[in-house]
């Protein structure tokens, strides 16, 4: 692995253009753990960014591999990278704890599992640049599809691009630049495994700050390699969601789709059985769906015609709808158990006002 050499455009150079404001110095913060194996590709693509950031800050959050170690690797030979060890910390901690100890007004954000393209330090901050009262910027990611899986995976679940400041995907912190003030007003991250991202980006929203965007500011999320570690990866992430309060956003929709579904089996058993021929019309037609949708990924839409890819397609959709209802589960049995006083004291109320009757 190359060290991280200061070559490329250094910040603060539209100092001298009237009507932008300079960004003279620039930290960069990424929460990782447990990325060892994708952790080269990323410290690589920094290395490499055509807009040298003043410092990199790297918060682990309780690897059980050796991703520390490959992180104080490259810091031995490049002060501008730094290492905090915070022990077992969510995303949300982990990007409190690195934003804490970056010494500059604007920091970069980025993810573990992600390598970033050379421009994308330098698109963010020329696009905070154009707009003077800009205090977060958002930039775009892409997933990386070099698999049958990945492929089948990203047109699954991954967001299609959208109009938002150009054609991207976003609002995400994969990539985005923001002034610490706006992170402080917003209250930080929350201490969560997941959902903590939205939740912070709607109290971004919720201050009413000028929001910019950069369409080539790209990183690319390495995504799940095989369907058991995506199956269990959205089972946390239907957990920590449910726990964020974030069901109306994901889970109410998929729940939706199966009480209709539940209909259909209804009318099978008390009418005629050829309702249930809505069932796999139904899954085909949302798998179609997604295929059109996601089908620059592949190039063109001809892909949906692709019976492997669409089986594929499919069979994700199925193993993730399955993780998220198994993750809601798992998130009402734990709270139910965290708070069991809670549960006593409804069945004690309920009792008494039946005693009332």
């Amino acid at each position: 692995m190359k060290p991280l050499e200061p070559s490329g455009l250094h910040l603060g150079s539209a100092a001298a253009v009237p009507g932008r404001q300079a960004i003279h110095s620039a930290s960069i913060v990424i929460p990782v753990r447990n990325e060892a194996l994708s952790l080269p590709a990323l410290l690589g693509s920094l290395a490499h960014q055509t807009c040298v950031p003043a410092e990199i800050v790297v918060v682990d959050g309780g690897s059980t591999d050796d991703t520390a170690d490959r992180v104080r690797a490259v810091a031995a030979t490049d002060q501008r990278l730094r290492l905090i060890e915070a022990g077992p910390a969510t995303p949300g901690r982990g990007r409190n704890i690195g934003i804490t100890a970056a010494g500059h007004e604007w920091v970069a954000l980025a993810d573990g599992g992600a390598w970033l393209e050379p421009t994308w330090l330098e698109a963010l901050v020329a696009a905070a640049e154009r707009a003077p009262d800009a205090a977060v910027v958002y930039g775009h990611y892409e997933p990386v599809t070099d698999t049958f899986f990945t492929r089948c995976a990203a047109l699954a679940y991954v967001a299609p691009k959208n109009q938002a400041g150009g054609f991207l995907r976003g609002p995400s912190t994969i990539s985005m630049l923001l002034r610490r003030e706006v992170w402080k007003l917003a209250g930080g991250f929350p201490d969560r495994r997941a959902g903590e991202d939205l939740i912070f980006m709607d109290r971004v929203a919720d201050l009413g700050v000028h929001i910019a965007w950069a369409p080539a500011a790209t990183a690319w999320w390495q995504l799940q390699p095989s369907l058991a570690t995506t199956f269990r990866r959205f089972i946390t992430y239907s957990r920590h969601n449910v726990r964020a309060g974030l069901q109306r956003r994901w889970h109410y929709g998929v729940a939706r789709q199966y009480a209709v579904a539940t209909v259909f089996v209804v009318l099978a058993i008390a009418h005629d059985w050829r309702w249930l021929l809505a069932l796999p019309a139904a899954l085909a037609l949302r798998t179609v769906r997604r295929l059109w949708r996601g089908r620059r990924l592949n190039g063109g839409g001809w892909q949906a015609l692709n019976p492997a890819q669409f089986f594929g397609v499919l069979g994700i959709l199925l193993a993730v709808d399955a993780a998220t209802f198994i993750g809601w589960i798992q998130a009402m049995i734990s709270d139910a158990s965290a708070h069991p006083g809670s549960v006593a004291t409804r069945r004690e109320h309920a009792v008494k006002r039946l005693d009332r009757h």
